[in-house]
């Protein structure tokens, strides 16, 4: 794979899922980079496209068309356009990751795959759209890994606050409610696992461990794979 005059290799971000979870994973991967100069950077070309078709609507209400079509332009797109690998920050949409596969001949950064690789063994609580249930997004995942999936009782409440966040409510706002569905949930579990960028806006509010972010073991497998090293996922 053809490197930049640094070294590093070029990231494709199909993003808009939503426009605030890929402008935070922008965040999060500046964050992550000890740099000394704009040049250390990691390159991505970031496609925000907001008009993505809901996930939610296609997967839990079954009304909306499916997303597959325009994540497949939008692969093959950053493609042409230089990526050399595609990541994409929504869990949700994972479930269409053999469509994004099949329309471009770069390496597809799995989300689900870097965060199982750092979740530790036990009861797993899952904080996510019903439509990662719905859809299996982490079935295949969790039965290699022989992990176990606890959902919350109440998912229309973790529903709202997501809709909420993609509503632009603020994080002040919302994060009270967000923090106490996650303290709920620790008590039926051995590790929490935030499986929905949206919910990633609102970390702040829940305790410094005993969980772990999605998007964060995604920023990991992205800066790893530009500048050329294995992933750490300890």
């Amino acid at each position: 794979m053809a490197l930049l005059p640094q070294g590093l290799r070029t990231v494709g971000i199909l993003g808009g899922m939503g426009p605030d979870a890929t402008v935070l994973l922008m965040h999060r991967i500046l964050q992550k980079v000890h740099a000394l100069d704009d040049s250390d950077h990691i390159p991505l070309i970031v496609m925000q496209n907001p008009q993505v078709p809901s996930r939610i609507a296609h997967l839990i209400h079954q009304t909306g068309e499916s997303p597959a079509p325009i994540l497949a332009n939008m692969a093959r797109a950053l493609e042409s356009a230089g990526a050399k690998a595609l990541a994409m920050p929504c869990n949700t949409a994972h479930v269409f990751d053999h469509v994004i596969k099949d329309a471009s001949n770069v390496p597809f950064l799995d989300m689900r795959d870097a965060t199982i690789a750092a979740l530790p063994k036990g009861k797993i609580g899952i904080l996510a759209s019903p439509a990662v249930r719905l859809a299996g997004v982490f079935d295949a995942g969790f039965a290699r890994a022989n992990l176990t999936a606890v959902w919350p009782e109440d998912e229309g409440a973790v529903l709202t606050i997501i809709q909420a966040v993609k509503r632009s409510e603020t994080v002040e706002r919302l994060s009270p409610v967000f923090a106490k569905i996650g303290a709920q949930l620790v008590q039926s579990c051995d590790h929490v696992m935030i499986a929905c960028t949206e919910l990633s806006l609102l970390t702040a509010a829940l305790p410094k461990k005993g969980w772990t972010d999605s998007l964060d073991c995604l920023v990991t497998e992205i800066c790893a794979f530009s500048q050329g090293k294995t992933p750490n996922r300890a």
